[in-house]
């Protein structure tokens, strides 16, 4: 969870849009192939690194902006909690990989989104807008 002006920052240095978001995510699988620390702590594994096989899996980070999040939520997932809870499963499921670039795209992961708020949340009482989040 950050603030506007990290996700500012983030947003700007990652995508180059130059306000705050919801969300953003960065799949592990990014940092090792391109160098892509959020907190700019170290340049991270190259591919001439060797990784070693013991080295726990992780899927990557998802960054938050409660404040983002707490305006949006009236009007996307409804309440605040139903808001949070469906920003960190849209963020997860980027780091599987999933997108909505295009309709096909963003129906499926709407659709996935949905099940799993119901399955360990609770089905939104408002149905999210359909640009989602970032």
């Amino acid at each position: 969870f950050v603030d506007e002006t990290s996700m500012t920052d983030l947003n700007s240095r990652f995508r180059e849009v130059n306000t705050p978001t919801d969300v953003l995510a960065f799949p592990m699988e990014d940092a090792v192939r391109e160098g892509r620390w959020p907190d700019s702590s170290s340049r991270g594994p190259t591919d001439d690194d060797e990784l070693p096989e013991d080295m726990p899996t992780m899927l990557g980070d998802v960054v938050i902006c409660p404040a983002v999040a707490y305006r949006n939520a009236p009007e996307h997932a409804g309440t605040y909690e139903d808001e949070l809870s469906l920003l960190v499963i849209h963020g997860i499921l980027h780091l599987f990989g999933m997108d909505h670039e295009d309709d096909e795209d963003a129906a499926e992961m709407e659709a996935r989104e949905a099940d799993l708020l119901a399955r360990y949340h609770r089905p939104l009482a408002v149905r999210p807008r359909p640009e989602g989040a970032s």
